[in-house]
């Protein structure tokens, strides 16, 4: 029998998964809430709207939301967050940080001494070396590898496959493409693509 219970916001593709990775910790998902649900049940758990979120305002919830500026505005409305959702299969080092709402996702590493901020995905596979610090709202994509003492800026999305060198900085709110070679340090709000990483655009988001 579990002995935590979940609310997941975001009844979407995203939360689909995240709700696997519930059930695969032994976590029961009590419900689904949002704002505009597309129907009254996903996976066969009930869509709550977000007008009844008073009545569950002290529950414990997980951000289902693979938009990183979206899950930042939500985390805004909450006043409980419950700690990481990490999947029985991802390989966590005893020596490291992870904050709240964070998600794990199957087959994922954390190696030692690194620093995983609050609300973050590590999708599918990836890979956060020695000594990395991962701020707020990042989303690492599947099969993405965050090699030894890299910093990553809250809000940044490394694509899927993409690949940064050690002890690179990465900033704010920057796209990284699927499957770029990041060498070199890359500002903020910067959109990063290619082998070697080149930077198309500088737009603050």
């Amino acid at each position: 029998m579990s002995l935590r219970e979940v609310y997941l916001f975001g009844g979407s593709g995203h939360g689909k998964v995240v709700k696997d990775i519930a059930q695969n910790a032994n976590i029961d998902v009590i419900a689904f809430v949002d704002d505009n649900p597309k129907s009254t049940s996903l996976l066969g758990t009930q869509i709550i709207k977000t007008s009844n979120l008073e009545d569950i305002s002290n529950k414990e919830f997980i951000i289902s939301i693979g938009s990183n500026k979206i899950r930042k505005a939500v985390s805004e409305r909450l006043s409980k967050i419950g700690e990481a959702l990490i999947d029985p299969s991802a390989q966590i080092s005893n020596f490291t940080v992870i904050g709240k709402g964070t998600v794990i996702m199957p087959y994922s590493v954390v190696n030692s001494a690194s620093s995983i901020g609050e609300h973050v995905i590590l999708n599918t596979g990836s890979v956060v070396e020695h000594d990395c610090v991962i701020a707020d709202f990042v989303h690492i994509s599947p099969n993405a590898t965050i090699t030894g003492g890299v910093s990553v800026g809250q809000g940044t999305h490394i694509g899927a496959g993409a690949i940064v060198i050690p002890e690179i900085k990465i900033g704010q709110w920057v796209t990284v493409g699927a499957g770029a070679v990041i060498i070199k340090d890359i500002p903020d709000y910067a959109t990063v693509v290619g082998n070697p990483g080149k930077i198309i655009k500088i737009e603050r988001k």
